[in-house]
């Protein structure tokens, strides 16, 4: 049983019980790892619709005249090509190209901005925000403790959540955003985001509302399969699509670039980004690393952390790896030397003390089913 005298609760920790949830540590956080079981969760959100607590991550607001400018030189994205209520994934980044951490920017205004970040990194990160404030007219302030988060995936996700609002969320498009929605009564902005490759919604709100709100969609779902899911899902289900997690497939010693993440790197805007320069010569230089796919040609599951090897030698390492839910396939995500990412590459994957042959393949396991 977990012990969560040293650890914090979402609104929602008392409603994880009820529903069977195994509580773990994460993040300083008490959260469910599972409730029925990891493939039960993962298939409800692939085919009817999962919900997940996700209070844990962490939310800056930045405003103010200067909140654009700010924005645009703290992350590698190009900021000023986005409309008021939409949203933006992107990269900060240290002067050496290595990664602070990835994010969703919101923008409502010009002036108005809301940063969601990784629990793991909200200390850290939000120090980075505000030494970098100087000589721009912002303000940024911490909200994390302040608000809740609900993440509802899954292909009937906008069938159960159009229950409970007046709101028509045909007209939420795919990383858009809408402020001051009803939901069962409770004030709450969402988006149509998510970190599972399925349709969906990001449901912002306060503390005080989340587990009503919680609790009027499990009601609302029970009929088009509903299921409550936890982290180890989450992490199945964002790993299948390639989706990358901060402290396996990116770092500050992996940049976006090297995590494969190239298209959210604007290099040729006018605009600087900390970290610009370094991104630049990498690219210009070549890279010497990259984040594959790779697919087993025997059995094990290759676990994070695990040596790549190529005749023997080290050439990597895994970021993620699992029994792919969704297909079966016995799959990972590795960081290797270029010479050994080639599409077709054979390479090996130390398992305990077996060797088994790989080969490096598509990283995305499985297709996205956004609705844009």
């Amino acid at each position: 049983m977990l012990l969560v005298e040293n650890v914090k609760k979402t609104p929602m920790y008392e409603l994880h019980k009820k529903y069977g949830g195994k509580m773990i540590e994460f993040c300083g956080w008490a959260l469910p790892v599972q409730y029925e079981g990891i493939n039960a969760e993962h298939e409800a959100v692939r085919t009817n619709a999962g919900m997940f607590d996700v209070s844990h991550m962490g939310e800056v607001e930045v405003k103010g005249k200067g909140a654009t400018d700010f924005i645009q030189n703290l992350v590698a994205n190009d900021v000023k090509v986005l409309e008021d209520n939409q949203a933006l994934y992107t990269h900060m980044c240290y002067p050496d190209g290595g990664t602070v951490d990835d994010l969703l920017v919101y923008k409502y205004t010009n002036d108005d901005y809301l940063l969601v970040i990784n629990a793991s990194n909200v200390e850290k990160d939000y120090s980075w925000m505000v030494e970098n404030t100087k000589g721009f007219d912002v303000e940024t302030k911490n909200i994390s403790d302040d608000i809740a988060e609900i993440a509802l995936q899954g292909p009937k996700a906008q069938e159960i959540l159009q229950k409970l609002t007046d709101t028509n969320l045909d007209e939420v498009k795919f990383f858009y955003c809408k402020k001051d929605v009803n939901i069962a009564g409770a004030n709450c902005m969402i988006s149509r985001t998510g970190y599972t490759g399925e349709d969906g919604f990001e449901i912002y709100t306060s503390n005080d509302s989340a587990a009503d709100v919680w609790e009027k969609i499990m009601e609302a779902g029970k009929d088009e399969g509903l299921k409550p899911a936890g982290l180890g899902c989450r992490d199945t289900l964002r790993f299948e699509v390639a989706l990358p997690l901060y402290g396996q497939e990116l770092d500050k010693d992996i940049s976006p670039l090297e995590a494969g993440l190239g298209f959210f790197v604007k290099l040729d805007i006018e605009d600087d980004f900390i970290g610009k320069d370094a991104l630049k010569k990498q690219k210009a230089d070549g890279l010497t690393r990259k984040i594959v796919g790779f697919e087993l040609k025997g059995k094990g599951i290759p676990r994070h952390g695990y040596d790549v090897l190529s005749n023997g030698e080290k050439i990597g390492f895994v970021t993620t790896g699992y029994q792919s839910p969704s297909t079966g396939r016995l799959v990972g995500l590795a960081m290797v030397d270029i010479a050994h990412a080639e599409l077709g590459s054979e390479i090996e994957i130390q398992i305990r003390k077996k060797v088994v042959p790989a080969e490096v393949v598509k990283k995305r396991f499985y297709n996205k089913s956004y609705k844009k």
